[in-house]
């Protein structure tokens, strides 16, 4: 029995020698990690795919000299000819393909922004640093073609589309308020602070079937995986004060910011037309908690703002002013994962809810809204290969709407509605080779509000005639229910429907890009209602209908002259729609024909300043003239604005930054209010929307303290 358990236990370890360990990490030149790069010994069957810290190990039978191949698509294939044994802990570096550029992107309407992107139009600084935006990325993407000017909403409308046709998620969870609310015709800002996101991609049409319920585009915010190091950044502003802190360990990290901001002292200086009773006061912060497990990614960010006013305004039907006092609470938080399943599988899943409050006394009507939404998905990715992947999930939102309306203190009203949503989706990538590739998706949903099935496909596709050259293509059909002021008054509707089409080409050489893209919506099943004076919208229908076609044109260059970037869009765009209550199709009234931005930015090293200016421009806008027969004939005139800012470092950490927008003080009108009753000659008396002040100026003072001594606020301007 001896003897037996011996040979038993000399056969189990030359098995155990037979076998042979084979690991290491794979990166880049800079050191950032590739996932999903193929490992294996050349000529077997022995091999695996990085994970998502680009580490991979495998064993082998294999003995003696063998050849270690690693391959991903955009690299050049690295091998490495040792002795078994040595193929240990290897700590491998691809270089970029000499051909890279050969290599297709699926660019048909989409932007992207950051520096986790190859098809970059706008990197982390020119999100924040474009001359009249104010350190809010949804103004700087205004200056992208396919948006259009709506200078007394502020929020992003695109080709045509309403701006509820957009949808914003962060971390690929949706967010369900992401503007902060303001008075009447004053523009309001997104919510979030843009420092906390390295990745922004924004796509004017024809997006992923991973995400739903928006006719026209939406906006896929990143937040930051993992900071570089400790710092803390302080803000002194003309609107008020901020800090912000990063705080990082060996597997987790922390990162807050928090702000303050009060008109009052700045309208001392420069008042504008408005009366208040109290100026815009706010409290805003934020928080993300990142842990990084063995084979992926935790983060959790919370977000919550306050704001609080009291103003009177102008209003064509009523002599006196009317009062518009508002108080608006917002929460909004979502947790991620994203980590691997095994070598080829990749998971990413999440969960978000908000709740909002807004408290509003309008005239001498006192509405009290709330929505509290929930948003959960997962999603699951395979990397059969560097030229296959396929993925695919499902999802799941409820949002819950009340409002309770009290008039002159005696009648109340109370509507609300609860609003449930289901989703499947499926979508490859394939490259046939590095000059075709495809992208194949459908997404499946039930709208229980409307007991409503959707099937919705998703294609697009790209051909690179060189290493510079490359046309696109796109098809989707997209599905949308309706916002929170229509729904609460009926549920006895359907989903709207938008087709896109999309024909994009691109260019690229020498730090330049030429993007042109032609496009055409077809509006379907639009929410149409009539309307009388004093009275809630009545007669629901869903018989509405549209288009909106056009072309856009993107050109940037920072190469021609040093120190000099520079981007210029145009889009036209002709779109008529018979929706709301619009007694018949036509264009509506925030849709321009003609819209262009200008962007420059210098570096001037001797004055260790940025300057940077910015020219918008767009062809009037119509409306409805009441003293016509002809329904929404009327046009504004054009709009036009200059707009420019310095940044001055003081030091390498201490920045002193100025900006003024409409630096002319051009009169724009954005349309016209009419009154809604004919006066004693038998016309309408009409009222020009313009913006409350002509101008608007911001001084700030920001400081960092860094672990390098080196990072500042540059970024965040």
């Amino acid at each position: 029995m001896k003897n037996l358990l011996t040979v038993l236990m000399v056969l189990m370890a030359s098995q155990i020698a037979a076998q042979t360990l084979i690991s290491g990490k794979v990166t880049d030149t800079k050191g950032t990690p590739i996932p999903s790069a193929n490992v294996y010994l050349e000529n077997t069957y022995d091999g695996a795919t990085t994970d998502s810290e680009g580490k991979f190990s495998f064993t082998t039978e294999e003995t003696g000299s063998q050849t270690l191949v690693v391959s991903y698509i955009t690299f050049q294939t690295f091998k490495k000819t040792a002795d078994i044994q040595e193929l240990k802990e290897l700590d491998i570096r691809l270089k970029e393909a000499s051909n890279t550029l050969d290599v297709v992107e699926l660019v048909a309407g989409s932007f992207q922004a950051g520096d986790n992107t190859k098809v970059s139009v706008m990197g982390p600084i020119d999100v924040v640093t474009t001359a009249g935006v104010a350190g809010d990325f949804i103004s700087a993407l205004q200056t992208l073609p396919g948006t259009q000017t709506v200078g007394e909403d502020g929020r992003l409308f695109v080709r045509g589309g309403t701006a509820e046709e957009t949808k914003v998620f962060i971390d690929g969870l949706q967010v369900f308020q992401p503007y902060i609310p303001t008075a009447n015709n004053t523009p309001t800002r997104g919510r979030y602070s843009p420092f906390l996101f390295d990745g922004i991609t924004f796509s004017t049409g024809g997006y992923s079937a991973e995400y739903g319920n928006a006719l026209s585009s939406v906006l896929l915010l990143s937040t930051i995986d993992e900071p570089e190091q400790n710092q803390t950044d302080f803000s002194f502003m003309s609107l008020g004060a901020g800090i912000g802190h990063t705080k990082k360990w060996e597997k987790d990290a922390l990162t807050f910011n928090v702000s303050y901001i009060n008109l009052a002292p700045y309208n001392e200086l420069v008042p504008d037309d408005n009366i208040w009773n109290k100026l815009p006061e706010s409290m805003a912060g934020e928080v993300i908690f990142r842990h990084r497990t063995e084979n992926g990614l935790f983060k959790l960010y919370s977000a919550f703002d306050f704001i609080n006013f009291d103003v009177e305004q102008e209003d064509i039907d009523f002599t006196d002013l009317v009062r518009f006092d508002l108080k608006n609470y917002n929460w909004y938080t979502n947790g991620s994962y994203t980590g691997f399943l095994g070598d080829q599988t990749k998971l990413m899943g999440g969960i978000s809810y908000s709740t909002s409050k807004a408290d509003l006394l309008l005239g001498t009507t006192d509405v009290i809204n709330t929505e509290d939404a929930l948003h959960t998905k997962i999603k699951l990715k395979h990397n059969f290969s560097n030229t296959f992947k396929l993925s695919y999930g499902a999802e799941y939102t409820t949002r819950t709407f009340k409002e309770e309306s009290i008039i002159d203190q005696t009648n109340e009203f109370k509507t609300g509605f609860t609003d449930r949503q289901s989703a499947a989706f499926a979508e490859t990538d394939i490259f046939f080779s590095t000059t075709l590739a495809a992208k194949l998706g459908v997404r499946a949903s039930y709208t229980k509000l409307f007991d409503e099935y959707t099937v919705a496909p998703r294609l697009s596709i790209a051909y690179k005639f060189n290493k510079h050259a490359q046309l696109s293509l796109a098809y989707g059909q997209f599905y949308q229910t309706g916002q929170n002021d229509e729904l609460k008054l009926t549920q006895d509707l359907r989903n709207q429907m938008a087709e896109h089409y999309i024909l994009n080409y691109q260019f690229r050489k020498n730090r330049r890009l030429f993007r042109a893209e032609a496009f055409y919506k077809d509006y379907k099943n639009l929410w149409t209602y009539t309307t009388e004076f004093g009275q809630p919208s009545g007669n629901f229908g869903t018989d509405g209908f549209g288009y909106a076609k056009g072309i856009d044109i993107f050109f940037k260059d920072n190469k021609t002259v040093k120190n000099l970037q520079c981007w210029l869009s145009y889009s036209y765009l002709d779109t008529e729609r018979k929706f709301e209550d619009y007694p018949v199709a036509a264009m509506p009234g925030f849709a321009t024909k003609h819209n262009a931005s200008l962007v420059t930015k210098y570096w001037i090293s001797k004055w260790r300043s940025q300057v940077g200016t910015t020219y918008n421009y767009a062809s009037g806008r119509p409306y409805n003239n009441l003293n016509s027969d002809q329904f929404m004939d009327g046009r504004t005139k054009s709009f036009n604005s200059l707009s420019l800012n310095w940044s001055y470092l003081i030091s390498q950490q201490k920045i002193l930054f100025f900006s003024a927008q409409n630096i002319l003080g051009i009169k724009n009108v954005f349309g016209y209010d009419y009154a809604s009753a004919p006066n004693g000659n038998g016309s309408f008396n009409r009222q020009a929307i313009v913006p409350t002040s002509d101008r608007f100026f911001f001084v700030g003072f920001f400081w960092t303290i860094s672990d390098d001594k080196q990072t500042n606020q540059l970024d965040n301007l």
